[in-house]
């Protein structure tokens, strides 16, 4: 389905949650993403002697049929789809009219209470007529584009020394810390839950960084090719490169993203045998390219698989199918305060980690009357039970396994906990026990929260999914728009509302 942004502002501030953004104009990257924009230390050329890559393994006369976890879809209906980013002074009959469409059309694609009420910058979709039909190979499975199961043992380092480019020589301060090429791969992998070894095919691809240890002079400053003022440096860069992925793997098994976008205008309809994981990188490589280019890149024996190959062999042999099970349950969960405690629901489902990460968090905020960012004495009390295997600017993530990898099994993201009395990584935790206090701490926030967010086997899992969020009994309900959403337990209704109303969002655990 399609879903459109929503920002509630009051009195002039974003009250008690992460912030929303439109997608475009503004950088995709926000919630639990950037502190502030990374300063880049300037290196001179890496002096390591580059090895040369490993030979590609050759590529057979034919495209080999590779089992992914989705089935062939229908057929597209005869009216291909596109986007539409309503401008200042649109209206739907201005928009109908446009496309030679009528608004009730435009009403049935997009669901919406109020017609009269499309806000500029709100996306639709809307009938774009009969569109060519992009190329049908399919190109890495499922659990290449999620950071899961198949990167237990993957060591971006190694790759990368091995390789000897100039990724292994820069550096960049990223929240305060210098980072390595290899140290920033992997923790932009972790945050946005994005397979390395794609992140690096395609840093090679875009700029040579991986194994040309003097890359072209262009590409230092933009190495995936969003030359953007302020958007320099790897961390940055990647950071959009792995948000603009997700957006193309959720919105493919979301059934709202149907075309590939070029950047003279052209639209090119996706094939409905493709798996999410293709469609992810065929999206992503169709934003900087012309058709032909693009087509070369993601043939079956294009760029990109030759790249592939050449690093890692062949990217199906590390399949892991099903990525989720169709018997797949959430385990129990409670409310992230203490009982007794009243909270406020804030913030209905939205991005596990910047804008496209699936809609799999929810906000909530303690009382108080304290708007904005400010320290409060309230715990978030885990959810569930687990280990800490992360505890930094101001994300802790639980693994409920205990087997040491959070690319496994069921695992949980608590965003925005301040540095003071934060839990410490290694500690054991039951539901109830603290976690730490909600703040503004990490990524962007306007308002001290707490946002709370699933992973399965390293996918994002939709707050309001097939599987969806459920706290102490209170279910997730999403309503179209990001952030908008209700929690619901049996007869009782609490919709996520950037206020402090008890009987609006106030939940008593």
């Amino acid at each position: 389905m399609n879903r459109t942004w929503t920002v509630i502002l009051l009195a002039g501030v974003l009250l008690y949650g992460c912030a929303a953004q439109s997608d475009p104009p503004a950088p995709p990257i926000d919630d639990a993403t950037l502190s502030a924009l990374p300063t880049r230390t300037e290196l001179p050329a890496a002096t390591v002697t580059a090895l040369p890559p490993p030979s590609p393994q050759p590529l057979p006369t034919q495209p080999v049929i590779v089992p992914t976890p989705d089935p062939t879809r229908p057929s597209q209906p005869e009216q291909s789809l596109v986007r539409h980013v309503v401008q200042r002074g649109e209206t739907l009959g201005l928009i109908a009219q446009t496309y030679g469409t009528t608004v009730d059309t435009l009403l049935q694609l997009n669901p919406m209470s109020d017609p009269d009420a499309v806000l500029a910058g709100q996306t639709l979709l809307v009938p774009a007529g009969e569109l060519r039909l992009g190329p049908s190979d399919k190109l890495i499975p499922d659990s290449e584009l999620v950071y899961g199961p198949a990167f237990s043992h993957f060591q971006v380092d190694a790759l990368a020394q091995r390789l000897g480019g100039y990724l292994i020589a820069y550096v960049e301060e990223v929240e305060g810390q210098n980072l390595t090429g290899p140290e920033i791969v992997q923790l932009v992998a972790q945050r946005f839950s994005v397979g390395p070894r794609l992140l690096l095919a395609l840093l090679e691809l875009k700029s040579g960084w991986v194994t040309n240890s003097s890359p072209s002079q262009e590409t230092l400053d933009y190495p995936m090719g969003e030359a953007k003022d302020g958007w320099d440096g790897l961390f940055i860069q990647l950071s959009w490169a792995a948000n603009q992925l997700n957006r193309g793997y959720y919105g493919w098994q979301s059934n709202w993203l149907t075309n590939a976008e070029f950047p003279d205008g052209t639209a090119l309809q996706l094939a409905a045998s493709l798996n999410a994981g293709t469609v992810a990188v065929q999206v992503f490589l169709a934003r900087h390219n012309s058709v032909p280019v693009w087509e070369n890149q993601v043939r079956w024996d294009g760029s990109l698989a030759t790249i592939y190959r050449a690093f890692f062999g062949d990217p199906f042999r590390y399949a892991i199918e099903p990525l989720i099970p169709d018997d797949l349950s959430q385990p129990p969960m409670v409310l992230p305060w203490a009982e007794g405690e009243t909270w406020y629901f804030t913030g209905g489902p939205h991005g596990g980690w910047g804008t496209h990460s699936g809609w799999a968090a929810l906000d909530f905020v303690p009382a108080g009357d304290q708007l904005g960012c400010y320290t409060t004495d309230a715990w978030v009390r885990s959810i569930s039970t687990g280990r800490v295997l992360r505890s930094e600017n101001g994300e802790v993530v639980v693994d409920l396994d205990d087997d040491g990898f959070e690319g496994t099994g069921w695992t949980v993201l608590y965003m925005h906990i301040e540095r003071r009395d934060r839990v410490p990584v290694g500690t054991w935790l039951e539901p109830g026990d603290r976690i730490g206090h909600p703040s503004c701490e990490g990524g962007f926030s306007n308002g001290t929260h707490v946002h709370v967010a699933r992973r399965y086997n390293g996918r994002w899992i939709e707050a309001d999914g097939a599987v969806p969020f459920v706290l102490d009994g209170w279910v997730t309900v999403g309503f179209w728009s990001e952030y908008d959403g209700a929690l619901e337990n049996g007869d009782e209704v609490r919709e996520a509302c950037e206020c402090r109303e008890l009987e609006t969002n106030g939940i008593t655990r």
